[in-house]
């Protein structure tokens, strides 16, 4: 099994601050990513389980978090307007399926 390569350390005072600035960074937009799966997700879940009031709450939830996270730029703002148009017609469409 093939590890890989060992990074080298930055000689100059600038790149050791980037390299610790990157592991930072990269951190919070894993965390940042994480939490915009997790509530498509549980939209979703609340959709397939046909809760209404559950899956309109959650919607209201996750279009925030979907929002925040495409201005941060961690996903394209068009990934989360898709993500945000799919998840209104199934949340729609049980609404609609229930009346």
């Amino acid at each position: 099994m093939a590890s890989k390569p060992k990074k080298k350390n930055p000689r100059l005072a600038s790149g050791r601050k980037r390299a610790r600035q990157n592991v930072k960074l990269n951190a919070a937009n894993t965390s940042l990513r994480s939490k915009y799966r997790t509530a498509v997700k549980n939209v979703e879940k609340a959709v397939l389980a046909g809760d209404k009031t559950k899956a309109t709450e959650l919607f209201a939830k996750a279009q925030s978090v979907l929002d925040t996270i495409a201005d941060k730029g961690i996903f394209h703002k068009n990934k989360a307007a898709r993500d945000k148009s799919r998840l209104s017609a199934k949340v729609k469409a049980l609404a609609t399926a229930a009346a």
